[in-house]
């Protein structure tokens, strides 16, 4: 490049820009909150290198039909995306390509451990 146009590109690759570890952590907290239907409040994020990339730990609780209700209708497991199991494995992914979207940050993988559960009424919780 040369003239104007490669003054321009240089002037966007000066500098640093970083994202402040609180920062990249309130982005996890609220996107495992939507993943798994609780509150920003409730989710504990850590983050570690992993060969260069960062790896993201989360632990939370996950939202969950009545029981009483499970008994009257299994298919209402159905209604809150499948078991615990699934939903977490799915969550996974999604907090990853949701924290990488909003960051611009790419994470090596997130790791989540479920710590209860908050009962909840109503159906899918996305």
């Amino acid at each position: 490049m040369s003239g104007a146009a490669g003054a321009v590109h240089a002037a966007a690759r000066a500098g640093h820009t970083r994202i402040s570890t609180q920062a990249l952590t309130s982005v996890a907290q609220a996107a495992a909150a939507e993943a798994l239907g609780v509150t920003p409040q409730e989710v504990r994020a850590e983050w570690t290198d992993d060969d260069g990339l960062l790896a993201l730990s989360l632990v939370a609780p996950i939202t969950v039909p009545p029981l009483t209700a499970l008994l009257r209708d299994p298919g209402r497991i159905a209604g809150f995306g499948g078991s615990i199991w699934d939903r977490a494995v799915a969550a996974k992914a999604d907090i990853l390509r949701r924290v990488t979207e909003l960051s611009g940050v790419r994470l090596s993988r997130v790791d989540i451990r479920i710590s209860g559960a908050s009962v909840s009424e109503g159906g899918r919780v996305h």
